[in-house]
C-alpha cells in the first residue's frame, strides 16, 4: 500500500506539499497540485481520514446518538440526519446508547473521540447536567427528544405530555369516560410525561383516577400483548385504551382479538408516533404524530450551524404531536 512519501517521491515534491494538497491548502500550487494527483491516481493512493482529521480539527462527518438503530422510529431519525448531512457533503457516524447512562457516555465520547463537531444526540440516560458538560465540550452538539432549559437554545423536543392529553381528551370528546392507558416500563421522561398528560385529561373532566386503569409493559407489539391482557383480566368497564406508542397499540390489538373484543364497536384504541404500521392494523390506527423526521432535519442544520459558530441561525425548539384520525377509535353511545 503506498503512503504519503511514495506519493512525494513520485510526485517529486515534499511530504508537507503532499499534505498541502490533500487538505485542499491555499498555498498548494497548480503545478504541485496536478503533480500530486497523477501520483496518487497512478499509485492508488488513498489519504488517510484520520491524518486529515488532525490537519482539519475535524472530519466530515456528523456523529449522531440513538437508542437502538433496529427500532424503525430511530431508522426515521437516522435517515433524516443522512438526507442533511448528504446536502452538505458529510457522512454519519451512528452509535447506539439503548437508553442507558454507561453505553450513552461511552457512545457519544467514541463520536467526540472521532472528531465529530457536529453531533445529534438522542439521550434518555444521562444526566441533564453531564449532558450539558457534554455540550459544553462540543458546540455543535444537539439534543433531539430532550428538553433542557439551561441548554434550550440546542433541543429539538416534543411535548410528550401535550400529546397524551390530546389523544386522551379526542377519547373523551367521543364519550369515553372509562380510559385505560398502557404506558412503557422505561424510566424515561417519555413515559412520566405521557402518562401525566393522560391524567390531566382525566381530571379536567372531574373524572377519578383509578389507578388500576394504567399498566405498563415493554414499548413493544408483545408488551402490549401482555399488558393489554392483564388490563383486561382487572374485569375494569374499560370502553378505550391509550397507548405509549403503535407497537404497544399493535399488541393490544392483538390481545383484544384473541379474545373476541372488536375495536372500535367494543373499546377503542388510541397510538403514538404514527408510524408505519399504523396504518397497516386492521382497523387502520387512530394515533399521534410524532413528526420525527422534521425534528430530526432540523436537529442536524442546527448541528451543522453551531459547529460553523454560527449561534443566531437557528434556534431550538418544541414541536407538538398532531391528532390523525382513522378507524380504532369510534363514539361512546
Amino acid at each position: 500500500m503506498a503512503t504519503i512519501k511514495d506519493v512525494a517521491k513520485a510526485a517529486g515534491v515534499s511530504v508537507a506539499t503532499v499534505s498541502r494538497v490533500v487538505n485542499k491548502s491555499p498555498k498548494a500550487s497548480k503545478s504541485a497540485i496536478a503533480a500530486v494527483n497523477a501520483a496518487m491516481k497512478t499509485l492508488a493512493y488513498r489519504p488517510n481520514a484520520n491524518a486529515r482529521a488532525l490537519v482539519n480539527q475535524s472530519t466530515n462527518t456528523i456523529g449522531v446518538m440513538v437508542s437502538d438503530v433496529s427500532d424503525p422510529f430511530f431508522g426515521a431519525l437516522i435517515k433524516a440526519v443522512d438526507n442533511v448531512a448528504r446536502s452538505h457533503n458529510k457522512h454519519l457516524l451512528i452509535g447506539n446508547g439503548y437508553h442507558d447512562a454507561k453505553v450513552e457516555r461511552e457512545a457519544i465520547e467514541l463520536l467526540i473521540n472521532n472528531r465529530c463537531d457536529s453531533l445529534v444526540i438522542h439521550s434518555k440516560g444521562l444526566s441533564d447536567q453531564e449532558l450539558i458538560q457534554f455540550a459544553k465540550e462540543v458546540p455543535g452538539l444537539v439534543l433531539i427528544n430532550r428538553h433542557i432549559p439551561e441548554i434550550a437554545e440546542r433541543c429539538i423536543a416534543l411535548d410528550n405530555q401535550q400529546g397524551a392529553y390530546n389523544a386522551t381528551q379526542h377519547l373523551l370528546t367521543k364519550g369515553h369516560q372509562h380510559i385505560g392507558y398502557i404506558n412503557s416500563y422505561q424510566d424515561i421522561d417519555d413515559a412520566h410525561h405521557r402518562q401525566a398528560g393522560y391524567l390531566q385529561a382525566l381530571t379536567e373532566q372531574d373524572l377519578s383516577l383509578n389507578l388500576d386503569y394504567i399498566v405498563a409493559g415493554q414499548p413493544t407489539d408483545e408488551g402490549g400483548e401482555v399488558a393489554m391482557t392483564e388490563l383486561l383480566a382487572r374485569k375494569l368497564p374499560i370502553t378505550a385504551v391509550v397507548c405509549y406508542n403503535d407497537y404497544v397499540a399493535a399488541g393490544a390489538l392483538a390481545a383484544l382479538e384473541k379474545q373476541h373484543i372488536a375495536v372500535p364497536n367494543d373499546i377503542s384504541l388510541m397510538g403514538f408516533d404514527n408510524g408505519l404500521i399504523a396504518k397497516y392494523l386492521h382497523p387502520k390506527l387512530t394515533t399521534m404524530h410524532y413528526p420525527i423526521q422534521t425534528m430530526a432535519e432540523q436537529a442536524a442544520e442546527l448541528s451543522l450551524a453551531l459547529a460553523k459558530g454560527n449561534n443566531s441561525a437557528i434556534h431550538g425548539k418544541v414541536f407538538e404531536a398532531i391528532l390523525v384520525e382513522r378507524l380504532s377509535v369510534a363514539k361512546r353511545v
